[in-house]
C-alpha cells in the first residue's frame, strides 16, 4: 500500500516547503520562495484534490508515493515522460489553476472542450471527461484545503494523508 504524507509550510519569511514522507520512511522535498511560495501550495492542495475525488493513482502525489522525488517533475525529467494519468491530472490541475487566477468558473462543457484539445495536443489516447457535479466536489475539496492553507500561521505546517489504496475521496482530511 503507497502511503504519503504531505507536509506543506508556511514559512514565517513568506517561503513555502512541500515535505512528502512515503511509508518505507524516504523523503522528498521542495522549496518555494517569492511568487513561488505563493503558487505551489495552491497548486499543490489543488493536485491533493484532484488525485483523492477522481482516484488518479499516478498523478503526482501517487508517483512520489512510489519513489518518485519532487525534482523528477522538472524538465528534463530523469524519469522520463510522464505516464498518461500524471499527464491528465497535470491538465486539470492546470486548468483549475487558470480558473482560479481569472476568478472565473468554467461549466464541464469548457473543461471536456480543453481536456479534447489537450489530450490530442499532448498525444495522449484516453481522453478525461468531467461532468458540472465532478468539477463542483474537486472545487469544495479544494476550497476547504484553501482555507486550511490561508488560516495557518507564519512558520506552522499543514498535514495531509494521501493513500493510493484508498477509495476516492477517502483520504481526504480537510
Amino acid at each position: 500500500m503507497a502511503k504519503l504524507t504531505i507536509e506543506l509550510k508556511k514559512k514565517t519569511d513568506g517561503a513555502t516547503s512541500l515535505s512528502c514522507r512515503r511509508s518505507d520512511g524516504s523523503v522528498t522535498w521542495q522549496n518555494y520562495k517569492g511568487q513561488q511560495g505563493r503558487f505551489f501550495p495552491l497548486h499543490d492542495l489543488t493536485h491533493y484534490a484532484v488525485e483523492t475525488v477522481l482516484d488518479h493513482r499516478q498523478g503526482f502525489f501517487g508517483l512520489v508515493a512510489d519513489g518518485w522525488n519532487v525534482t523528477d517533475f522538472g524538465e528534463p525529467s530523469p524519469r522520463g515522460p510522464l505516464p498518461p494519468e500524471a499527464m491528465t491530472t497535470e491538465l486539470i490541475v492546470g486548468f483549475l489553476d487558470t480558473e482560479r487566477a481569472s476568478r472565473e468558473r468554467s461549466a464541464a462543457a469548457d473543461f471536456n472542450t480543453y481536456m479534447a484539445t489537450s489530450h490530442s495536443r499532448h498525444q495522449i489516447d484516453a481522453v478525461c471527461e468531467l461532468s458540472d457535479d465532478d468539477l463542483d466536489k474537486i472545487r469544495d475539496v479544494r476550497s476547504k484545503l484553501f482555507a486550511r492553507w490561508a488560516a495557518l500561521a507564519d512558520g506552522d505546517t499543514m498535514s495531509l494523508e494521501f493513500s493510493r489504496d484508498d477509495a476516492p475521496g477517502s483520504s481526504e482530511k480537510a
